[in-house]
């Protein structure tokens, strides 16, 4: 049996559960049933050690492959009108909330005296997409497994509670469906919890949300760029620095940084394939020529594959190990989640 079968049927079991949910309370939509069932599922007893044993290699593929092939078809929902329709000011807008959460967040985690990389780490995770944009950069850096892990563990938090935090500030906001989906694809970690998040808002505000947050997505790359070449030159130095304390004949004086070990990990793509995936989708629609019964069709296996990926991604959260993440990391987790999302809301009406 292949290994990821076990997690596949329990994801397609959940999907099953979370259709079941939303004919009995139609007023749940699927995809947060999803996500509620697959942290339900982390926790209870009797699913715990299948969902943490022979099942997570499987949920973590739907979390990861199935989320992605989702967001390519949810590509035919667009059309290239639809794209160019965002405009220069969602894009200055966007560059504006990444560099300001950023910068703010890389600030006051040091401010706070967080250990290792523990403050880059967080700002990337809440400036750009989450988990994967923290391993992106754990790689470029060579961070330790403990700051890259805390640092999972404060955003995947902070990200899931977007999910029920966000949606009720819709209407208190007064955001319009297409704003409040501007406004979750710039202030929401994680793709699948900007879906789950902007889902709420109604079909608008999901395909604004996700055109917002691609174009996060794919800051990635300069951004993992930029931190390997800064990461490159700060050990240069600190090698410089000891060996002219040693060439003085002192040897390593205190206060001199040890020499970090290379630079691991290649250089990521300058697109995910999944972006370049729902593009080419986008460019299909613009061209009229799909069928409303494929359209259709193609809407209908989106949705699956969005509930079973967000059902893997509830059934990765742990909350023993969020809730041990320790004083100055909530109270940096707090401060640059209220963050992204003032400077996210700022720009949408500005932007407006």
């Amino acid at each position: 049996m292949p290994k990821d079968a076990p997690g596949l049927l329990l994801a397609a079991l959940g999907v099953a559960a979370s259709l079941g949910v939303h004919q009995l309370v139609p007023a749940i939509p699927k995809l947060t049933a999803a996500v509620v069932l697959g942290m339900a599922a982390a926790h209870l007893p009797g699913l715990r050690p299948i969902v943490r044993g022979p099942a997570r290699a499987g949920l973590s593929t739907a979390g990861r492959r199935l989320m992605r092939l989702g967001i390519v078809l949810l590509g035919l929902k667009l059309s290239l009108d639809d794209v160019l329709g965002l405009g220069w000011a969602t894009v200055a807008m966007v560059l504006a909330v990444v560099t300001a959460t950023f910068a703010g967040t890389l600030w006051l985690g040091r401010r706070l005296g967080l250990p290792g990389d523990q403050p880059l780490l967080v700002a990337t995770g809440y400036s750009i997409c989450g988990a994967s944009a923290i391993g992106a950069v754990s790689q470029a850096a060579g961070s330790e497994e403990e700051d890259v892990a805390a640092s999972v563990a404060l955003v995947t938090l902070c990200g899931t509670l977007a999910i029920a935090v966000l949606p009720l500030l819709h209407q208190p906001l007064g955001l319009g469906e297409a704003d409040f989906g501007r406004w979750v694809g710039a202030s929401v970690h994680d793709v699948g919890q900007v879906v789950a998040t902007a889902q709420t808002g109604g079909p608008a505000a999901l395909r604004e949300a996700v055109l917002v947050k691609l174009m996060r997505v794919v800051l990635l790359a300069p951004l993992v760029a930029g931190v390997a070449v800064a990461v490159r030159r700060s050990r240069a130095r600190a090698k410089s620095e000891a060996m002219t304390v040693a060439s003085g004949g002192g040897g390593a004086a205190a206060g001199v940084p040890a020499v970090a070990p290379a630079v691991r990990g290649g250089r990521p793509p300058i697109m995910p394939l999944f972006v370049a995936g729902f593009l080419a989708m986008i460019a299909l629609r613009s061209t009229g020529a799909v069928p409303a019964s494929v359209l259709t069709t193609a809407q209908d296996a989106q949705e699956l594959l969005l509930a079973a990926a967000l059902f893997g991604l509830g059934s990765a959260v742990h909350l023993p190990t969020l809730l041990r993440t320790g004083g100055r990391m909530a109270a940096l987790g707090l401060a640059s989640w209220v963050m992204v999302a003032g400077v996210s809301y700022a720009g949408v009406l500005l932007t407006a």
